[in-house]
């Protein structure tokens, strides 16, 4: 599978379907898997190019400080490795819908629409208590179960207790074994850092805010959308910070419905 190695970090990538770039960037603590039902959907219609941030999933950890800036040239790393230099609709949940939302604001001639999941545009000073969990954790040895808590904490618990979220989280989980803390602790503080608050107002691209109805960040999400001037929010009912693995079908039929009235597709 394609690796993109343009910003000196090892980003990898998987490119799907044919069409103009949809590019998905996850939440943490999942990886690029956590699209799968959007890039079964939306692959027919695009080429989908899914990847791993930095810090997580197969990508390189490194352990330096860095900033939301640079974690945003990776994602344009990707997209230029992958052919594409313009025409591309981006998609991210959480630190993915922080990055998403700077490349659409920034780069307008890469990025003409931008969907964002969970998100919030702010500085964000609560993950003290994640960054020294994930090191006492790790030196206890049991991040492995320290992690299926935090992937929990992105669904709701009735998901989680399926049968199909259970084998879902399990999987994030085993491909979490390689996972670094002080990685980890970089990509916390470079998202929490980050204030995107005076780029918005003179932002104008087609942008879809999608909370669910028990995200922990829909108070972040409302506020992003009162920001934003041609945004449009939607709740999902039922399901949480990643509505769209929890209720693929609902989230998609949203989705498809903006890519249409914004002729993205």
């Amino acid at each position: 599978m394609p690796v993109s190695h343009r910003n000196g970090v090892d980003i990898y990538y998987e490119k799907v379907g044919r069409g103009p770039p949809l590019v998905l960037i996850h939440a943490m603590p999942f990886d690029h898997h956590v699209w799968l039902y959007q890039v079964e959907r939306f692959s027919s219609r695009f080429t989908t190019l899914a990847m791993d941030l930095r810090g997580w999933g197969a990508s390189g950890k490194p352990r330096d400080r860095f900033s939301l800036e640079e974690m945003g040239h990776d994602v344009t790393g990707v997209l230029h490795d992958a052919g594409f230099d313009c025409g591309a609709v981006v998609m991210g949940c959480s630190v993915g819908s922080k990055i998403a939302l700077m490349l659409a604001c920034d780069h307008p001639e890469l990025y003409r629409a931008a969907v964002l999941v969970g998100g919030n545009s702010g500085l964000q000073a609560q993950f003290d208590h994640r960054i020294a969990a994930y090191r006492a954790e790790h030196a206890a040895g049991r991040l492995p179960a320290y992690h299926l808590g935090h992937l929990r904490h992105g669904v709701t618990a009735k998901w989680a207790d399926t049968p199909t979220g259970q084998y879902l989280l399990g999987g994030f989980v085993e491909r979490g074994a390689a996972l670094d803390p002080e990685s980890i602790v970089s990509v916390f503080h470079a998202v929490g850092e980050s204030d995107l608050t005076p780029r918005l107002s003179s932002y104008g691209s087609p942008t879809l805010i999608v909370n669910g109805e028990h995200d922990n960040a829909l108070k972040g999400g409302a506020r992003t959308a009162g920001l934003v001037p041609q945004s449009e929010h939607v709740i999902l009912p039922d399901a949480g910070h990643c509505c769209f693995i929890e209720q693929p079908a609902a989230f998609n039929a949203r989705v498809a419905r903006f890519f249409t009235e914004n002729r993205l597709w």
